[in-house]
């Protein structure tokens, strides 16, 4: 077996206490505690959190974990939402509603700064939060729903989805006023969710007959496939960046028609995490988060519902030996 210093070209360092933030892989002997230790990654957990002051799903999310920001939806009833709601990490409080109820479409941006477009009923409309009001923006040039969104509210980008009778392929780039057209993504179809930037961007999942696996990536310009879904899943939520982002829940038929499965994407493959307390689709993921902090809120898990989980996962200490 090599050596540690052949491997890594310096000797585990001794230290009088453990370092304050350690990097994943870094190794240190602690002698005031006489314990070997390393940073190591953690699968991660997800913990209940509280509910939205109203339940629905297929609705948009923003923002991070302890700023997110939840909008539209279906209610228990069917009917489209209006409802804006804003998270500080420990409770919802309703904010101003969206000019236009709908439902089936994604969201990008901040708590202060975000954008939603499109939705059902099929929709162009485009709509902006500066944390207290929603105004209208540009429209889309193709009307459609459940479309991928990713970017900020200034340099978003908007792609795939379904107009009546139809997946669509195209993608649109918003420039805080204006959609413009960009290339096409490999693969039309529609309920995937998009994460990212304008010029990084990641679109994961969706539903062409049935549930696909489709990972694209976006340089600004032009989609190629990435590394695939274990299990093809649309509904799902997404947050973070192209190189490092979380994928979680959704619907996967036929053998799950919900899922709790959580996955983390480093820019080439997908690695379990821990599952999702709840199996549910169609919820607000806060699109800013991060492979390490996500929210889900809403959904569907068989009747719309207010729940809200958090995921906390990243590295973690581990100890190696006792002496």
């Amino acid at each position: 077996m090599a050596d540690y210093i052949n491997i890594n070209g310096n000797n585990i360092p001794i230290r009088a206490s453990d370092p304050s933030n350690p990097i994943v892989g870094e190794i240190w002997y602690n002698s005031t505690t006489n314990l070997l230790k390393g940073q190591a990654f953690s699968l991660g957990t997800w913990a209940s959190a509280n509910n939205l002051n109203t339940a629905r799903a297929n609705l948009g999310g923003a923002g991070t974990q302890t700023a997110g920001l939840a909008y539209g939806g279906s209610t228990p009833g069917g009917s489209p939402s209006s409802t804006s709601e804003e998270y500080d990490g420990t409770s919802w409080v309703e904010g101003n509603n969206l000019n236009t109820a709908r439902y089936t479409y994604d969201g990008t941006g901040t708590q202060t700064a975000a954008m939603t477009s499109g939705g059902s009923p099929s929709s162009t409309a485009t709509e902006e939060y500066d944390g207290s009001t929603w105004t209208s923006g540009g429209s889309l040039s193709t009307s459609r729903y459940n479309m991928g969104i990713g970017g900020i509210q200034t340099a978003a980008f908007g792609a795939g989805g379904y107009s009546p009778g139809t997946n669509r392929n195209n993608t649109e780039e918003y420039n805080g006023s204006t959609w413009t057209a960009g290339n096409v993504i490999n693969t039309a179809r529609r309920e995937l969710r998009g994460a990212g930037t304008q010029t990084a961007g990641l679109l994961v999942g969706g539903y062409v007959t049935s549930s696909v696996t489709n990972v694209e990536e976006y340089d600004g310009n032009s989609w190629t496939n990435g590394g695939a879904l274990p299990v093809g899943t649309n509904g799902m939520g997404v947050s973070g960046i192209q190189t490092q982002s979380l994928g979680f829940g959704g619907y996967a038929p036929p053998a799950n028609p919900r899922t709790t499965a959580t996955n983390a994407y480093d820019g080439s493959t997908w690695t379990a995490r821990s599952a999702m307390g709840t199996a549910r689709g169609g919820f607000g993921p806060a699109k800013a988060g991060s492979s390490f902090l996500a929210l889900a809120a809403g959904g569907y898990d068989g009747s719309r519902v207010a729940t809200t989980e958090e995921f906390t996962g990243g590295a973690t200490t581990v100890t190696f030996s006792s002496s």
